[in-house]
């Protein structure tokens, strides 16, 4: 039993999650969605925690010690500068999440369909598998009977041999 060759478009592994490439952000596949998700991925790294608390210790540490007096102690600007960052932030976050939960849900989907791909594929090699099996169990038995003739014939021929002789 030879097995058939993979046909040339199911050779890529990633084939399955093709149809849901096109998934984007809820205005389209815009540069402004993607731009919000590096945004948003960069609001959780070490670099900009770092750099946002040298900024807000260097504006503090100019504000407290009178170098200059553009903001003084209650920090009104920075509370709005805070306020401003937080305003944009978090829906460029919600954007980015909800990106990420389209794509997630379109390649939960395309898993689910190579699951069931696979599952006919299983299926289908198990039947094959049966089949095979029941020609081999038929063979072995023609074989037997063949083997019992041949026996029977052998006996019959060395019968025929010795009362001759």
């Amino acid at each position: 039993m030879a097995v058939a060759p993979v046909p040339a478009g199911e050779s890529h592994y990633r084939r399955f999650l093709d149809e849901c490439s096109h998934v984007a952000a809820p205005f389209g596949p815009s540069s402004f969605g993607q731009k919000a998700e590096s945004f948003a991925r960069f609001f959780g790294t070490p670099k900009f925690l770092i750099g946002q608390t040298l900024i807000v210790g260097g504006w503090v540490l100019i504000n407290a010690t009178h170098l200059v007096h553009f903001d003084l102690y209650p920090f009104i600007l920075l509370n709005l500068a805070f306020s401003l960052q937080a305003a944009y932030a978090a829906p460029l976050i919600l954007l980015a999440q909800t990106r990420q939960a389209d794509r997630d849900k379109a390649h939960a989907e395309a898993d689910a369909k190579h699951r069931e791909a696979v599952a006919r594929a299983s299926v289908h090699r198990q039947q094959l598998a049966e089949r095979g099996i029941d020609l081999l169990k038929t063979l072995i038995d023609e074989n037997t009977q063949l083997t019992k003739q041949v026996d029977e014939l052998t006996r019959q021929i060395h019968g025929r041999i010795v009362v001759q002789s």
